[in-house]
């Protein structure tokens, strides 16, 4: 809440990625266009608090839900770190998302599609 402010001034959940540097740095000149690693930019508490929730979410977490489900095939396809940079993401936009809406946290896919 405090990496933020006012939810508010976000139009879309989906910005609060880049606001905290969990988009690809992007490097393009001519012929040569590399995707490198996260950017970075914004507050790095924030960033790091996100990211040892995901971590902890995906090693640690007994618990199965929808998002460490997503993040254990993402780390099946891409490896762990980039599984963990998405997750951290999700997360961020997850918890925009419940902030702005007042919900909270649904641990399995059926119950987030049932209308309250």
């Amino acid at each position: 809440m405090t990496g933020i402010d006012d939810p508010a001034r976000f139009a879309h959940s989906r910005d609060i990625g880049p606001h905290f540097g969990l988009i690809p740095r992007k490097y393009a000149s001519g012929e040569i266009d590399h995707n490198g690693s996260i950017t970075k930019t914004g507050d790095g508490a924030v960033r790091e608090a996100l990211v040892q929730a995901a971590l902890t979410l995906l090693t640690r977490a007994q618990r199965w839900s929808a998002l460490k489900a997503w993040g254990m095939a993402v780390a099946k396809r891409r490896g762990l770190h980039r599984a963990i940079v998405a997750v951290t993401r999700k997360l961020a936009i997850i918890l925009h998302r419940m902030w702005v809406d007042g919900t909270t946290f649904t641990w399995s896919r059926a119950a987030a599609a049932t209308p309250a």
